[in-house]
């Protein structure tokens, strides 16, 4: 799955992934390799991100991106925010 998190400033995330939880407005909530195409609103929270492969921090990696170390390929990112489409296994996530 390709999954690309953007903020009106800058692309914060853009790469593969396994699975993504997300803190939608009814709850938290978890989207995997072919899921139902959705839209959803997303409440201030944190999206668990699980990468395809290692993560690996670069000079131009969004401060906002927390690792996570027990797992090297799990990252966080704190919204304030904002809504989410998957469709066809491409999830953006527009956050605040």
């Amino acid at each position: 799955m390709h999954l690309e998190i953007i903020t009106p400033e800058t692309k914060i995330f853009d790469g593969e992934v396994e699975a993504v939880q997300l803190p939608g407005l009814d709850g938290s909530f978890q989207v995997l390799r072919g899921h139902a195409p959705i839209i959803s609103a997303l409440k201030e929270g944190m999206v668990k991100v699980d990468l395809s492969m290692t993560f690996e921090r670069f000079d131009k990696t969004s401060d906002l991106i927390q690792d996570d170390k027990s797992n090297s390929k799990v990252i966080r990112v704190a919204i304030k925010g904002g809504v989410m489409e998957l469709q066809n296994d491409k999830i953006i996530i527009l956050a605040e």
